[in-house]
């Protein structure tokens, strides 16, 4: 009998995932596009996203180490029947930039021992190909420099070929960043720097160093360091590699569909996996979009753990760090131009800009590199074209959820409002299961009038929009749509009782939101805008998609007004 094959979540070691019978997702078909690419590759993608595991694959076929071993590993992929000449024919250095660490003071010590450290087991593994004395003239050389050196010209004198890989080479770099500021993070990447320096002794030794393939999830870093290498080629937005890493739903189904004993239809499997993982598109003129992987694997690990819906939807190692965006958006505790561009996108679901390549730290804060440095962290996709400018949008619920949480901790950290997120959550918990919704919405205009700095920032209807969307996500019983078409139009927020993961569930809600200027508030103005909310939400009612789930729970339209910051009108049909 075949033992079932065991779900690789977190696995990153693609000979370990081969000898412990995992699934393996067969990406090797692109081996041979690589193989025609430029020498000297870079390569961004969002965090767990695969990209560890993707240079792991390529070490495997490409170490002549494992040449003995190459039909364990891939006799049952695409270039297991399709190899080329190159396998298995390089001697291999792998560096990870993630295990440096990100002390400023210990930053470049770290780093040095760790090339020394690689460099050490590369010697111990090619052993063969060099003798004792040649290892030691290497070793004892006074600079990490001077040790490459002498390896690179050894391999050249010798007639080798060498593969060096470098995973997260942007780690340290963008943690001291966001942690110690640009002063410190310019220190290390500009000038004689020595992470600056690293590239430019790389470039002095391309005649020894054969292919160069780089990850990381940032370009801010790649344009500071890499100007003293010149020579390598990004790849990060062509078409060819969209598919390089993720899955696409044909991937998906496969993989599915061994799930003999998975509690879940590959419909309703499909379905919530497609609003909380996918749409992610790396390439204008790409036509398919991709599952995040790791976030794939969450979801049929946990699923089969508990034999029902994971109780989190949302893995929180996928979580972009909150640090990385606050020193984007609140300079001296005042939030800037970029929170306000992230408060737009949360309210329309996407935003129009081009997608630049790379820039360096002191362009950060340009709008459309913000804008991008979203999309290289996975927060935005790209979605389409409107007369030849790209559309950014939102790929899905579980950024939607990133992206909130962030809206919120912006406004915490600017000191601009805070609130008991334990004793809400159990408001919005009886709104799900009790329709107390009034609760709801007195809380949150009792803690807007005690606090006054928030109410600087709700000046007109799309702001509230996004301000209730930001902290009505505190829980997850509803999932939150915004401008969600039916009936004709688009209601302002939706909140679907997430009746799959939450079966008690009892209410949900379509909320119409209506907006007064202050100064233009009189009683029969309100008037009006009760009637035209109630009109819309009488014709929402009775689109076909919400005749379903009242099938099951009872859906409540409210009618919510505002004249400025302040919640004058709320009632229910």
């Amino acid at each position: 009998m075949n033992q079932a094959k065991r779900i690789p979540y977190g696995l990153a070691n693609y000979g370990r995932l081969k000898r412990d019978n995992c699934y393996y997702v067969d990406k090797t078909h692109f081996i041979p596009a690589i193989e025609a690419a430029p020498y000297y590759l870079i390569f961004i993608r969002p965090r767990r996203f695969g990209k560890t595991l993707w240079l792991s694959t390529m070490e495997h076929y490409y170490d002549v180490h494992y040449r003995d071993q190459f039909d364990a590993l891939f006799g049952d992929t695409f270039i297991g029947q399709n190899p080329t000449s190159d396998r298995n024919s390089y001697l291999v250095l792998s560096l990870n930039f993630s295990g440096v660490n990100p002390n400023i003071e210990l930053v470049e010590a770290s780093f040095i021992a760790h090339i020394q450290q690689k460099l050490a087991a590369f010697l111990t593994r090619y052993a063969a190909y060099f003798n004792e004395q040649e290892q030691q003239q290497i070793l004892s050389a006074s600079l990490m420099e001077g040790q490459l050196g002498h390896l690179f010209d050894l391999v050249e004198a010798k007639g080798l070929k060498t593969y060096l890989f470098i995973d997260e080479y942007d780690n340290f770099a963008n943690t001291i960043l966001t942690t110690e500021g640009e002063a410190a993070y310019w220190s290390l990447t500009h000038g004689g720097g020595f992470f600056r320096h690293f590239f430019g002794v790389l470039k002095k030794m391309t005649s020894g160093l054969t292919r160069l393939f780089i990850t990381g999830v940032s370009p801010v870093t790649l344009d500071d360091v890499t100007s003293g290498f010149n020579i390598a080629s990004n790849i990060t937005l062509l078409p060819q590699f969209n598919e390089l890493l993720g899955f696409n739903e044909t991937e998906l189904r496969s993989v599915l569909a061994d799930q003999p004993a998975f509690p879940l239809s590959m419909d309703e499997s499909l379905h919530l996996m497609t609003e909380w993982y996918n749409h992610y598109r790396f390439a204008e003129t790409a036509t398919t979009e991709v599952y995040n992987s790791d976030m794939v694997w969450y979801f049929i690990l946990k699923t089969l753990a508990q034999n029902d819906l994971p109780k989190n939807l949302l893995d929180n190692n996928v979580r972009i760090d909150y640090n990385k965006l606050r020193h984007l958006m609140l300079v001296d505790k005042r939030l800037n131009g970029n929170f306000s561009r992230l408060q737009q996108i949360i309210e329309q679901g996407e935003i129009i800009s081009p997608i630049v390549e790379s820039f360096p730290v002191e362009q950060l804060l340009r709008p459309e590199n913000f804008i991008s440095l979203l999309f290289y962290f996975g927060l935005l996709s790209i979605a389409g074209t409107d007369e030849d400018e790209l559309i950014l949008r939102i790929p899905n619920l579980t950024v939607k959820e990133l992206m909130y949480g962030y809206i919120r901790e912006g406004y915490r950290d600017a000191e601009v409002f805070r609130i008991d997120f334990w004793s809400f959550a159990r408001l919005v918990k009886e709104m799900a299961y009790q329709g107390e919704w009034r609760t709801v919405f007195e809380f949150l205009s009792e803690q807007i009038k005690a606090q006054t700095s928030i109410r600087n920032y709700l000046n007109g209807e799309k702001v509230i929009q996004g301000f209730l969307l930001a902290y009505l996500n505190v829980t997850n019983h509803f999932l939150l749509w915004s401008e969600k078409e039916m009936g004709g139009g688009f209601v302002d927020i939706y909140l679907e009782p997430f009746i799959a993961r939450y079966k008690g569930i009892q209410f949900g809600y379509l909320l119409e939101l209506k907006y007064i200027p202050r100064h233009e508030f009189n009683e029969i103005k309100l008037q009006e805008k009760i009637q035209e909310a109630e009109t819309q939400l009488h014709r929402y009612i009775h689109d076909a998609r919400i005749t379903e789930i009242a099938q099951k729970t009872t859906l409540k339209g409210l009618a919510l007004v505002y004249s400025g910051w302040e919640l004058v009108y709320m009632g229910e049909i």
